[in-house]
């Protein structure tokens, strides 16, 4: 079976490659969890679904957001960025779908429903390309994270009794975690699940009821992730099983430190790959050469099996030790094969060389990976809260900067491009927003304000709308 005209069999791809022998830190800004109200989230939950006026958009719906702020253009001094511009406009949403932007005082469609963002700036939703909704402490009592000597060892020693104790409320913990990051503007959503010899295929199956629950409120991607070891715990064939169910990843974990055997472990993943047509996302915490030399083996499997464009490094702290010059050919490499990097922008003693990476055109996503669980206590689920905080660590402090920033938390999608035309929304995108109160894209990465609205494909995914009345109507 061919995988396309530049790919190959899954019978070469093996004959080729050989024959198989045998969490980082996040820092929460501007943003509290609390302690959790079963009653109140209930009832908090029911006012977003419903709406501030007891209406909620939905992805059949039609009707028309009014007095909207959108981005027009930056305004310059001396040829520098110095304020970004905006106008005000209504926009009619039909199916799902933006089908008209209009000044306000254009002619309005009798007998459309009207809702009023009241001047608020409108924002492509975000993307947590890098989460754990299959577990979490999140919507259960306060836990913080328990002191290791061996660090990942005593974690997966830890999980073969944690992930058991978790099992039975796995799903509602996720949806509750759906909620949250639904609540901070995240549309869209990839997560890495647990496929391991402890709970198997069970905590795939909460995940996919957890999703298949906001299906019109958050899409998503999954990746089989083999937490325990792919090698280690051999779960090859469970990761086999959750791709027939249609998981959209195999993911695989340091693949030296943790199983042992870097090329027997980055083939089997990659060939499970090549068997369903999916994509990878490894896990590599492993720094220095380790971490380097996987990189580049994985580079060299993704050109051979026809993987281009499919592959994602999550974490990848070996990419802190490279520097400008010699190094930027390993960045090249990533850009031209399609091989994204994913990072929750860690603090510690190695920086992630993130500006470095988008300069060489690599594909930076973000995502917030731990919330609140046996890993790291700190993560509040909000992806643009990310962006903020690479912007700190980065020093991109000027209007400009602020505003490029905003494509990490969105995956690239931003109102104006690098030369200030207005590049979104256009009519016949999806109508897929978050409404905030802030003047513009510098200032929402700056000072994150609250998400008021969240729209996905016209569906009201969180926050609340009140009616509202055209002007000249």
């Amino acid at each position: 079976m061919e995988l396309d005209k530049k790919g190959m069999s899954r019978r070469k791809f093996i004959g080729n490659v050989g024959k198989i022998g045998g969490a980082s830190a996040v820092l929460g800004v501007m943003g509290t969890m609390g302690l959790f109200d079963p009653e109140q989230a209930g009832a908090d939950s029911q006012t977003k679904k419903q709406g501030g006026n007891g209406k909620k958009p939905d992805k059949h719906s039609s009707y028309m957001l009014l007095n909207v702020r959108l981005e027009s253009g930056y305004k310059y001094e001396n040829g520098q960025v110095v304020a970004t511009e905006s106008v005000m406009r209504n926009l009619y949403i039909t199916k799902g779908k933006i089908s008209k932007i209009t000044e306000l005082n254009a002619p309005v469609t009798k007998g459309v429903d009207c809702y009023d963002a009241k001047g608020m700036l409108l924002l492509p939703s975000f993307r947590d390309m890098h989460i754990h909704l299959d577990k979490t402490f999140y919507g259960g009592p306060w836990r913080a994270v328990r002191p290791t000597k061996n660090g990942i060892f005593d974690r997966i020693i830890e999980e073969q009794t944690l992930l058991l104790e978790l099992l039975p409320t796995a799903q509602e913990r996720a949806e509750k975690l759906i909620e949250l990051i639904l609540g901070y503007g995240s549309t869209y959503v990839r997560s890495h699940c647990n496929i391991d010899p402890t709970v198997g295929l069970r905590n795939l199956e909460n995940l996919k009821k957890a999703l298949a629950n906001y299906s019109d409120k958050i899409s998503h991607e999954i990746v089989a992730f083999p937490q325990h070891g792919l090698l280690r715990s051999n779960v090859a064939g469970l990761i086999r099983e959750a791709m027939q169910l249609g998981v959209t990843h195999v993911g695989g974990l340091d693949p030296t430190l943790v199983d042992a055997d870097m090329e027997k472990s980055l083939q089997t993943m990659v060939q499970i790959a090549v068997d369903y047509k999916a994509g990878i996302d490894i896990h590599l915490h492993e720094g220095g050469d380790t971490g380097l030399k996987a990189i580049r083996r994985l580079a060299e499997l993704t050109e051979e099996a026809g993987l281009q464009g499919k592959v994602t490094v999550s974490h990848a702290f070996s990419l802190a030790s490279l520097t400008p010059g010699p190094d930027v050919e390993l960045f090249d490499r990533l850009a031209a094969l399609g091989i994204s990097v994913a990072s929750s922008v860690p603090i510690g003693k190695s920086v992630m060389p993130i500006p470095l990476l988008q300069k060489q055109k690599v594909n930076v996503m973000l995502g917030n990976d731990s919330i609140t669980d046996h890993w790291s206590p700190f993560g509040i689920g909000d992806t643009l809260q990310k962006a903020h905080l690479a912007s700190q660590l980065y020093g991109w402090s000027s209007e400009f900067n602020l505003s490029r920033a905003l494509a990490l938390a969105t995956g690239g999608v931003t109102p104006l491009d690098e030369n200030g035309k207005q590049v979104w929304p256009k009519v016949g995108d999806a109508a897929t927003g978050v409404l905030v109160r802030a003047s513009c894209s510098a200032e929402a990465v700056a000072r994150l304000p609250e998400r008021a609205a969240v729209f996905h494909k016209g569906t009201l995914a969180s926050g609340s709308l009140e009616s509202g009345k055209p002007k000249h109507a």
